[in-house]
């Protein structure tokens, strides 16, 4: 008897919709049919889906036909308003598929999103995509998601081919408040690190010099102290046990003065000695950095409360 050779086919990789090609969009295709995804596109304007076509892309002529064609449809237009004017004429369609919306938008609209979804019978994640469109595809890219844990579990082996997708719970408001959270972070950073940049750059220091330290700093200690201070925030309680309010306030007028001396801008550290001021009057002044927070959560009475 002549032996036999089994071999187990691969799994079908799920087809997917892509809804919206703008860069964004067409990124998202891109990175589903370089790795074997059958991949249907949408978009408003025929002319930006030649490139995928090109790739092997199925070209849906309306939407109706695009929903159809994926149990996983993932929409990138340009805002909410404008996908229900794509999906509410097809909605029936989408029952008993899976929507994943990574349409800038808000909380609230990721709820109302939700809403309408269950009212269609639609699996609904929104989403936040925490890069720019030539990160997508990398796997240490976060992209967030929100909302149907069962269609997260489902799909979570295709989303990850366009990063790593990072569940945040039930509440399908929770991706967009983190992506505007951590976008406030980013922006905050890079204006810091611009003004020191240009501070240094006064005495002809390099840019590439500063931000190789700024790069060990900000991961090292400054992640430390994040850490540190986050259990301080969650339970309410700012022991100065390191550097005070009092201290910071004394320490960034050394900054201002050394940009002023050179013609640097001090709108942000004035902003940020103002609020440090503030925490101060608050009575948080020998306490951490951390209890800066009570300014920026507007609870003047907090120290006094607890």
């Amino acid at each position: 008897m002549s032996a036999e050779h089994h071999t187990s086919a691969a799994p079908a990789l799920t087809p997917v919709t892509v809804l919206g090609l703008g860069n964004m969009g067409t990124a998202l295709a891109a990175a589903f049919l370089e790795r074997g995804h059958p991949t249907t596109v949408w978009n408003r304007s025929h002319e930006k889906t030649k490139a995928l076509a090109e790739r092997g892309a199925r070209v849906a002529a309306t939407p109706e036909e695009a929903v159809t064609a994926a149990e996983l449809v993932i929409a990138c237009v340009l805002d909410n308003d404008a996908l229900h004017t794509v999906l509410d004429p097809v909605a029936d369609r989408l029952a008993d598929r899976t929507l994943v919306n990574v349409t800038s938008g808000s909380p609230e609209q990721a709820r109302e999103f939700t809403t309408w979804a269950d009212g269609h019978g639609v699996a609904y994640l929104d989403g936040a995509i925490m890069t720019t469109p030539l990160g997508v595809g990398h796997p240490d890219m976060m992209f967030l998601y929100s909302g149907s844990e069962a269609a997260f579990t489902a799909h979570k082996q295709a989303l990850e081919v366009l990063g790593e997708p990072l569940y945040l719970g039930t509440d399908s408001g929770a991706a967009s408040l983190y992506d505007a959270a951590l976008l406030g972070l980013m922006w905050s950073t890079f204006t810091g690190w611009l003004h020191g940049t240009a501070l240094v750059g006064a005495d002809g220091g390099a840019a590439t010099d500063f931000t190789a330290l700024a790069n060990r700093w900000l991961s090292g200690a400054v992640g430390g102290f994040l850490t540190r201070y986050s259990g301080q925030v969650d339970e309410g309680r700012y022991p100065g046990d390191d550097a005070t309010v009092d201290v910071q306030i004394a320490t960034i007028d050394h900054l201002i003065h050394a940009a002023a001396d050179r013609g640097v801008d001090n709108a942000l550290p004035e902003l940020l000695k103002a609020t440090m001021e503030q925490a101060k009057a608050l009575g948080h002044g020998g306490d951490s950095y951390a209890s800066v927070i009570e300014v920026l959560r507007g609870r003047g009475g907090a120290k006094a409360a607890r």
